[in-house]
């Protein structure tokens, strides 16, 4: 496991995690001692590492952000990850969710449409020496059925709904979160299976960028840098 103890950031890192996290109620302490080893500037451009440690979204290229760290906590906090689990996770994106996963499960499944996110999330988490993660190029809404089920499911793109195919995916007593709404504005839904059913829980609202894919929002052209 990389360390982190000599990072130029470390202390800009911490307030981060104090002010912006802490202060707004999240109290998972492995959720908030991996925030801590996880370098955010390893994730966003060369223009934006300046920001990394900033409570906002960052761009990332082809039409894509980095969440903000609050809602990445948040999100993470409430999907109650334990170190047996197997996660699913759409929209790879910069892989700094993935990381996060990666240091709290046992096995992280990622998917991603952009190929070449994918490729440079791969390479950043290879790097900091994140090995528990398999990578795919595809329809996230399809999600990975070939692994299924899956203990938990993370969403980082918005929804008009819940993909069925994910809900399909879930385990038993498997815990989903998503944003689902229109295409600027969403609010997050914890899903819960508990046997035959699937129970959605509101949460906040949020803005994420649109799920695109055959059981979310339709395709468009390939998102350019």
């Amino acid at each position: 496991m990389f360390d982190p103890a000599d990072n130029s950031t470390r202390s800009t890192r911490d307030d981060m995690i104090e002010y912006h996290i802490r202060a707004r109620g999240i109290k998972d302490a492995r959720v908030l001692r991996a925030l801590r080893q996880i370098p955010r500037e390893r994730f966003v451009t060369p223009q934006a590492q300046a920001n990394a440690y900033d409570d906002q979204p960052l761009p990332i290229g082809f039409g894509q952000t980095i969440s903000q760290p609050f809602i990445v906590a948040y999100m993470t906090e409430k999907l109650a990850v334990e170190p047996s689990h197997r996660v699913l996770e759409i929209g790879t994106g910069s892989g700094f969710q993935t990381a996060l996963l990666a240091l709290l499960a046992a096995r992280v499944y990622t998917v991603e449409r952009v190929a070449e996110l994918s490729r440079q999330a791969r390479h950043v988490l290879h790097e900091l020496a994140l090995e528990n993660v398999s990578f795919r190029v595809g329809d996230g809404t399809a999600g990975w059925p070939e692994e299924a089920p899956y203990n938990r499911i993370l969403v980082t793109a918005g929804a008009p709904a819940v993909p069925l195919a994910l809900r399909d995916q879930l385990a038993d007593q498997g815990r989903l979160i998503i944003p689902v709404g229109g295409t600027t504005e969403q609010r997050l839904i914890l899903g819960e299976r508990r046997g035959e059913h699937f129970v959605e829980t509101p949460l906040l609202p949020c803005r994420f960028v649109q799920l695109l894919g055959s059981q979310g929002w339709p395709e468009g052209e390939t998102p350019t840098s």
